[in-house]
């Protein structure tokens, strides 16, 4: 019988061969059209970028004159944009929404800098929803259609008094997405990186108004705010936009990047070239070309928006830029702009030098202290204590080089805890770096000092990141500390550090915080785990003589037990930033010398 059964499942013949239709496809693979799925804890999860393709849209006609307001509505789970561009042309509306390279966007004398998916991303809404609307306003009639899973349902037509434009409205289908919900900080960022780069563009989000005036300068005041050196050095071409300044901090290099509006968080051609344009306007200006590049880019702030005809990206979900022409373009066009500002701003020349010698002394006493450490570093072992590294590594090249993008490390607290993790975890693609106990407080202290602790030296080591994000060895750097008073700090102290040395690690979106489960709610036939006291509640209510147990710390749990909570259904909460400025006020607030303060803050708050 298996002999048979063996035989069969090696057939392969025409039959073998499957043909799907579009709808079938992007069901089946939604992945390959919108990257991933997710629950709305990250903000690249495929809810936000469902709603992101339907604005992208909007913002398409903005950028081609049409509408300078774009309505959107979230309620519960429905999503809502209304625009005022030019509307779909009615007798294509059906067509523009389900059948997939049908659209304007293939017309370059149509839509010249397009933001969409290329005439795939409101396919895939409609695809990926349980509900889909979509009723295209135009020259006083209007067509509508419903869709439920991509499949037409109904459609109207007729007259109106509604001025032109589009409005789509949808449900993401939780057969596809599972249990979501929408996180509204992460929409408000979204929207503010429309504004920024949309000048005359007025977003209205649930009644609440996003609109720029002064496109990336605005973006740069936002994150600086009173940190910065010099005035913020800004300039607007023809299809370069850039803005930038130095803070007085010692802990990087800081990027925003955009490409007919789409955020590059991954960076590409253009922020490198954007990069090589400060360094050659600057050590031209200053005739000083043996200047290094980290001292003249240490501490900067910058972004740089650019419209690409044809752009071409390393993903669907465009985090990175790579087309090659555009580098040599903005070198020289950044290049040209910095000097000419200098020239005609002597003030902020003066700021940008002292800052630039700033961080040369500082680099030359840092190298003494670098030798120092790694000295040590070659005494107490050759490889890094506390580190059980994984086989694959971020930058992993040939045929696994998916299992490198795949790559994490965990940061946990105590033997303990990193016993539980090292029997559980995936050797192939998991790391685990044990702390010896509560980290050294970072804040306000100098990067020499982290040369000087051990412990933090070796995690920077671990982690490859002396010289940059780009030497990074894994794809996720998480924090998996117990949930509890002594775990919470140890979080918030390693936050301290990053924020402090390594913010553009946070930036990239490479740093995470583990979920675990804090109650087992079980009986003689069923297991559940929950992460909060009201799922422990609810499923003390659906299980029948329930016994259950509160995990207080990793060590509790048992490595068959933990091998769940780190493998295909992790749940990771992603560290992001809003503003650099907020929160470097606030890491001063809860990590400063301001104890005073801090306890009648608590005194005050305390419940």
């Amino acid at each position: 019988m298996s002999a048979v059964m063996a035989e069969m499942k090696s057939i392969y013949n025409e039959s073998s061969i499957k043909t799907m239709s579009p709808l079938e496809h992007i069901r089946l693979r939604p992945g390959m059209y919108i990257g991933r799925l997710g629950n709305g804890t990250h903000v690249d999860d495929g809810i936000y970028v469902l709603m992101k393709e339907v604005i992208d849209n909007s913002i398409d006609e903005f950028i081609m004159g049409a509408g300078n307001r774009i309505t959107i509505r979230l309620e519960d789970k429905k999503v809502s944009v209304r625009d005022h561009g030019r509307g779909i042309p009615l007798g294509k509306v059906i067509d523009c929404v389900s059948e997939i390279n049908t659209g304007a966007k293939y017309n370059d004398d149509v839509f010249q800098f397009s933001v969409g998916l290329n005439g795939v991303g409101t396919k895939a809404v409609n695809a990926l929803s349980s509900w889909f609307h979509v009723k295209s306003f135009r020259d006083g009639k209007f067509f509508e259609a419903f869709f439920k899973k991509g499949i037409l349902t109904s459609q109207n037509e007729g007259s109106t008094d509604e001025p032109n434009g589009t409005l789509t409205e949808f449900i993401p289908d939780e057969e596809v997405f599972g249990s979501y919900s929408f996180n509204d900080d992460f929409i408000t960022q979204r929207l503010n990186n429309y504004c920024y780069l949309n000048t005359g563009l007025t977003l209205d989000y649930n009644k609440r108004i996003f609109k720029s005036q002064h496109g990336l300068l605005d973006l740069l005041e936002k994150e600086v705010q009173d940190n910065g050196i010099y005035d913020i050095i800004h300039y607007r071409g023809k299809m370069i936009e850039f803005a930038f300044t130095h803070t007085r901090e010692f802990s990087g290099e800081t990027y925003f990047s955009y490409v007919n509006g789409q955020y590059t968080s991954d960076g590409g051609t253009h922020q490198a070239a954007f990069k090589e344009g400060i360094l050659a306007g600057v050590k031209e200006f200053f005739k000083k070309s043996t200047w290094a590049p980290q001292d003249v880019r240490e501490g900067i702030v910058g972004a740089i928006a650019i419209k690409v005809q044809t752009p071409v990206f390393e993903s669907q979900t465009k985090n990175k830029l790579g087309n090659t022409e555009v580098r040599m373009p903005i070198i020289n066009e950044v290049k040209e702009a910095i000097i000419d500002h200098l020239h005609k701003n002597s003030d902020v020349a003066q700021l940008l030098n002292q800052k630039i010698l700033t961080n040369e002394n500082i680099r030359k006493k840092l190298s003494e202290v670098k030798k120092i450490a790694k000295e040590n570093a070659k005494k107490i072992s050759i490889n890094i204590p506390k580190l059980k590294d994984c086989k694959f590594h971020l930058g992993q090249t040939g045929p696994h080089a998916d299992m490198g993008e795949r790559s994490m490390i965990f940061l946990t607290e105590g033997d303990s805890a990193s016993g539980t993790l090292n029997t559980a975890r995936d050797v192939m693609t998991q790391a685990v770096f044990s702390l010896r106990g509560k980290p050294l407080n970072t804040n306000g202290m100098a990067m020499t000092e982290m040369y000087k602790n051990a412990e933090l030296y070796n995690v920077m080591a671990a982690l490859g990141i002396e010289n940059g994000i780009e030497g990074l060895r894994y794809s996720k750097v998480i924090f998996a500390t117990d949930a509890d008073i002594d775990g919470y700090h140890i979080r918030i102290l390693l936050l301290t550090y990053f924020l402090s040395y390594f913010e553009d690690l946070i930036h990239a979106g490479r740093v995470w915080i583990l979920d675990t489960p804090l109650f087992r709610v079980r009986n003689k036939s069923v297991t559940t785990y929950c992460y909060s006291e009201e799922e422990r509640d609810n499923m003390m209510k659906q299980i029948r003589g329930s016994e259950v147990t509160r995990f207080k710390g990793l060590g509790e749990i048992s490595a068959k037990e933990f091998g769940q909570f780190i493998g295909e259904d992790m749940r990771l909460i992603p560290v992001t930033i809003d503003s650099l400025a907020d929160a470097r006020r606030a890491m001063n607030f809860y990590m400063g010398n301001n104890t005073p303060e801090r306890r009648d803050f608590i005194m005050e708050n305390l419940v």
